[in-house]
């Protein structure tokens, strides 16, 4: 499935407002595109995306076959308290992968 480049501050201060940024290696292939071979290049793309903060939503988004190939996110949120934020995206075969960062709140 997809990698991805997550950049989550390590440490903020409680009510700090951080920046989170994703970058997920994915080929977003439309399935309209010919190949060298003249058939039809098979679709798959990711269908949504998702970040919580301990439970709760922070960030979501549906994607659709225009989305570009290595879709990139960048968003903000508030460092209220120490925990876990996890990254979730879905793709058209509803494979789900989930990675998780940590960020520490003083």
């Amino acid at each position: 499935m997809a990698r991805a480049l997550i950049n989550v501050p390590a440490k903020a201060k409680r009510g700090e407002i951080v920046e989170v940024k994703v970058l997920i290696s994915h080929p977003m292939e439309t399935g309209f595109r010919m190949g060298p071979d003249g058939k039809f290049i098979q679709r798959e793309i990711l269908k949504s995306f998702a970040c919580t903060y301990d439970g709760e939503a922070v960030f979501s988004a549906d994607l659709h076959p225009a989305m570009s190939a290595n879709p990139f996110f960048a968003f903000n949120m508030v460092a209220s308290q120490s925990g876990v934020v996890t990254f979730s995206w879905t793709d058209d075969k509803d494979q789900t992968q989930v990675q998780t960062a940590k960020i520490d709140v003083e």
